[in-house]
């Protein structure tokens, strides 16, 4: 999948897999692979940032555990964030309706 088409709808992918259940950054990466059959196998360079960019704008709040010896934080989302999921998965699917017309699908 072109990179430019995931980096548009990054922060919606990576909240709706937090909308099932808080996770750590590796937790959310893999949860990508598998929802997504592999088409989404997105780097710790890309997600980690999302990640650090949706707790910043209050859609995800994080804890920090430790597991094994090692620091791990969690992330859940937010009232913000099920509200951003929400009109974002909107305006996705009104944008792919417009994509089916005007390139000829039966939206």
């Amino acid at each position: 999948m072109r990179p430019d088409l995931v980096r548009g709808n990054l922060d919606l992918l990576v909240l709706a897999v937090l909308a099932r259940r808080p996770a750590h950054g590796y937790a959310v990466i893999e949860a990508l692979r598998e929802r997504s059959g592999g088409q989404l196998d997105l780097p710790e360079g890309t997600v980690y940032p999302a990640l650090h960019r949706l707790e910043a704008a209050g859609h995800l709040a994080s804890e920090e555990s430790v597991v094994d010896g090692r620091r791990r934080r969690t992330y859940a989302v937010t009232r913000d964030g099920l509200a951003v999921i929400d009109a974002r998965k909107d305006e996705w699917r009104r944008f792919a309706r417009v994509v089916e017309l005007v390139t000829g699908g039966t939206a």
